[in-house]
């Protein structure tokens, strides 16, 4: 059995197929977990939910985070497009992706996926979140807004158990996650700007083994499309 972490897919469907089938080639004994953002600012969000929500169908061991453009697309839903914090293209990239005009009209199993996601997980050696949390805080666990949006934190090991953190949320260059890893850091944040290709130091996605510390890195699969560079 394997665990590996991913994180920050942001609608590149192509690419997260790419490393899940092709590089992690992903078993049933193995689990999967994905700390957010699956949607938003990619070419195909809906491509992303369908392949996740088809995996855990066929029993697949596959649990998912709440980031903060999952909970952006899940009160869209709800309160339509004024709430999300996009560029005219990408919510056009968007809507054209689950066929619908208005965001209000997204499928109910897309609402429900979304609404269940949790904002973290403890495992037996590790804490997952999708940004981090506020160790300022007296208990870490309850400011979900720290856990979607949080960055620039400074880890508290006793307050996590001195489990090692895991996360994403903010784009790290490559060379920056390779360092971490092989430094064997306490805190690893896996964000490698997947969606941002237009970036030189962007523009991967990438899955951490837990427990061989292996990296496995996939250039981006979903170019071209419009996206800004990350400044």
């Amino acid at each position: 059995m394997a665990r590996y972490v991913i994180t920050d897919v942001h609608g590149c469907a192509n690419t997260l197929k790419a490393l899940v089938l092709d590089q992690l080639k992903l078993q049933k004994h193995d689990e999967l977990y994905i700390l957010g953002d699956l949607v938003n600012k990619g070419p195909d969000s809906k491509g992303v939910l369908d392949f996740v929500m088809h995996l855990q169908k066929q029993h697949y061991k596959v649990s998912c985070l709440r980031g903060n453009h999952d909970q952006m697309l899940l009160k869209a839903s709800k309160k339509g497009e004024s709430v999300l914090k996009l560029s005219v293209t990408e919510k056009e990239l968007l809507l054209n992706s689950f066929g619908i005009k208005h965001f209000e009209q997204l499928h109910p199993k897309y609402v429900l996926f979304l609404s269940e996601l949790p904002y973290y997980l403890e495992l037996p050696d590790y804490y997952l979140v999708h940004a981090g949390f506020d160790f300022n805080q007296s208990n870490i666990f309850k400011d979900k807004e720290a856990m979607l949006n949080i960055r620039g934190f400074k880890p508290n090991p006793e307050k996590l158990d001195y489990k090692r953190l895991i996360h994403g949320h903010t784009p790290v260059a490559l060379h920056s996650i390779k360092k971490a890893v092989s430094h064997n850091s306490y805190c690893l944040n896996l964000d490698a700007g997947c969606v941002y290709y237009k970036n030189a130091s962007f523009g991967n996605l990438t899955a951490f083994d837990l427990d061989s510390q292996q990296l496995y890195i996939q250039p981006n699969e979903d170019r071209p499309y419009p996206v800004r560079r990350k400044s």
